[in-house]
């Protein structure tokens, strides 16, 4: 069972192991932790706990490391709220109050600064697009050959493209062709919005001049938005985590972050999740740890932010902040208000 006595040893194990990365020994435990126990009373526990399945043994040492099941319980029961390092505060508050920035750029900024703090990779999980339709298309000409979409949803969600034509593409078309999309596709679902091109294109050709620059530019524009909805940042700094010297490994983890599809269904898998005092959500998966917290820019819309590295993260001070940037991201942009103080 579980004593007392045996979570201050655990706790200890993940703690040195998060620092050192090295398998922990009981003689070490004991000196440098100043634990009032025996070196072979720690042995014994190290033992229990291995056999309770919270502790590995490794092939290369004697000592024990955490496993998957340890880590769960360590930060579903052990994690202390730890102040947000104060550098971290004030990169974060410069990114949204300094910047004129929308959203998706204060939140792209956000997962840079995180990764930079973090040394890990970080990512962000815009609302489901599939819920969303389409509510208004505004195309801004920038010269003959180039032009900005801004896209809204009904729930006030904006996407920006930046359209670059390979032949010159006149005003009046971009005008004409922006006029008949927003005139047939108000109301159409995000995920059926490249798939209802189809039945728009005589009409498009029947009455502008570039029609198959335009409709092709529109067709990947409206198929990025349906899908472009996982961001990362920092993926080369999973080079510098030792679990990732088997270039096996982080070939699996670079497949895995170039594919949204696994990010949603991670996510959605809540039996595998594990909620932290502070309520940040942690899953692990092929011994990668996410974190993640959630914020909402309306009733409507929410996102989430990730951490995604090893296993020995350093989790109080990832979740902190994780949930510092969740704040200020509600409280510079949700819509009602209702965002934290």
């Amino acid at each position: 069972m579980l004593t007392p006595r045996r979570i201050e040893i655990f706790k200890a194990i993940v703690d040195e192991y998060i620092r050192s990365a090295e398998p922990v020994g009981s003689k070490m435990l004991q000196s440098k932790y100043h634990l009032p126990y025996s070196s072979a009373t720690i042995r014994n526990d190290m033992q229990v706990l291995e056999e309770m399945g919270y502790l590995e043994k490794t092939h290369t040492s004697s000592g024990r490391i955490p496993s998957t099941q340890g880590y769960k319980f360590y930060c579903e029961n052990l994690l202390k709220d730890s102040a947000v390092d104060k550098k971290m505060e004030v990169a974060i508050r410069n990114a949204f109050e300094i910047s004129n920035l929308n959203i998706s750029e204060a939140v792209q900024q956000s997962c840079r600064i995180l990764s930079e703090m973090t040394n890990m990779t970080t990512g962000a999980i815009g609302p489901d697009n599939s819920t969303q339709r389409l509510e208004h298309l505004k195309l801004f000409p920038i010269d003959e050959r180039n032009a900005v979409v801004v896209m809204i949803t009904n729930t006030g969600h904006t996407e920006t493209k930046n359209f670059h034509f390979e032949e010159d593409v006149s005003f009046k078309d971009i005008q004409t062709c922006t006029d008949i999309l927003n005139q047939r596709l108000h109301g159409v679902s995000i995920s059926e919005l490249a798939d209802r091109m189809d039945d728009l294109r005589p009409e498009l050709a029947g009455v502008v001049q570039r029609h198959d620059l335009l409709f092709t530019a529109f067709v990947q524009a409206f198929v990025r938005f349906a899908s472009d909805n996982v961001y990362f940042s920092g993926k080369d700094r999973m080079l510098y985590q030792p679990e990732f010297e088997d270039i096996s490994k982080l070939k699996e983890l670079m497949m895995m972050l170039d594919d949204s599809a696994i990010w949603r269904r991670i996510t959605a898998d809540e039996k595998a999740v594990v909620t932290s005092t502070k309520g940040a959500q942690l899953t692990w998966y092929n011994d990668v740890a996410i974190v993640r917290s959630t914020f909402r820019v309306s009733d409507e819309e929410s996102g989430q932010l990730m951490v995604v590295g090893p296993s020995r993260m350093n989790y109080e001070q990832v979740v902190g902040m994780l949930d510092y940037v969740a704040q200020m991201i509600e409280r510079m942009y949700r819509k009602d208000g209702g965002g934290k103080p």
